[in-house]
This record gives structure tokens, C-alpha cells and sequence, in this order.
């Protein structure tokens, strides 16, 4: 398969948004995507970009992204956030997601960062092999913590 792996452009915002919905899908929540493509393209392109996407194209059409950005550690200092690593469902398979997480290391090594994380569902057993498998590490004493914003409302309207 012939396909070329680039940083994302504002025109390439609808086919990500769309497999950002895919995934969702397939994280089974399809209805948790909230976001669209003019805040895609605005806080990704804009003076202060939020974050770095690559994509995976074939003949015009965005058949997997790798969205990532820039977090800091008080251990480690500067690292990446790989938010998401999105590979449309009839690519799976084809080595499109081994390249665009290479892709992802490469990035990480060009940028000096000493950490790059991500989360991985406990039941998608394929990534977490091909996790291991690279040499990442599970911390599977670690929980991930998240406040959404009715959480963040009603935490605020009790002070």
C-alpha cells in the first residue's frame, strides 16, 4: 500500500474529525465527540497551536491520524501527550498504525522530550501487545483521573 505520512493541514480537519467519530465509535462512545472542525482548526493552527496531528493519506484521503501534544512533568520536564492514534477500520492491519506511532517517536526524539504517554483501554488487547511489544511501559498501578466540565461546573458552584 502506497501511502504518505504529513503533518495535517486546515483542509485536512473534516476527514479528521470524522475519524476522531470513528473512534469514538469504536471506544464505544459514539456520542462523546463534541468537538468540530472550526475549533479543530482553531486551536490547532492558530498562533499558539494546542497540538500536532500527522495523517496517514492515500490518494487524497486521510486513512489515519496521530494527534499529540506538548505537557510538562515536574520529573521528567517537557514530554508528549499522544491523545490519539486513529487508523480507519479497513486499514487495521496494513502496518498504517506502526507507522504513524514511529512517526509519533520521531517527533518525540526531534523535539528532545524524555517521555512520551498515552492511555490505552484496558480491553484493546491489540494495542497493548503492540504497546509492549515497542518497549512502552503499562503502569497499571495508575489511575487515570478526569473532571469533565458538569463535574468542573458543580465543584465550583459549591465554593
Amino acid at each position: 500500500m502506497d501511502y504518505i505520512i504529513r503533518d495535517a493541514k486546515k483542509t485536512d480537519m473534516p476527514q479528521v474529525l470524522a475519524l476522531i467519530q470513528e473512534l469514538a465509535v469504536f471506544e464505544k462512545e459514539p456520542e462523546a465527540v463534541e468537538i468540530t472542525v472550526e475549533e479543530l482548526i482553531r486551536e490547532g493552527f492558530g498562533e499558539h497551536p494546542l497540538f500536532h496531528c500527522f495523517v496517514a493519506e492515500v490518494h487524497q484521503e486521510i486513512i489515519g491520524i496521530a494527534l499529540v501534544y506538548d505537557r510538562f512533568s515536574t520529573w521528567k520536564g517537557r514530554t508528549i501527550h499522544l491523545e490519539d492514534l486513529i487508523v480507519k477500520e479497513a486499514m487495521r492491519g496494513t502496518g498504517l498504525g506502526s507507522a504513524l506511532y514511529t512517526q509519533v517517536m520521531k517527533y518525540a526524539k526531534e523535539k528532545g522530550v524524555r517521555r512520551v504517554e498515552w492511555v490505552v483501554l484496558d480491553w484493546n488487547q491489540n494495542a497493548i501487545k503492540f504497546y509492549e511489544k515497542s518497549g512502552a511501559t503499562l503502569l497499571k498501578d495508575w489511575y487515570l483521573v478526569q473532571m469533565h466540565q458538569d463535574g468542573i461546573n458543580k465543584f465550583i458552584a459549591q465554593l
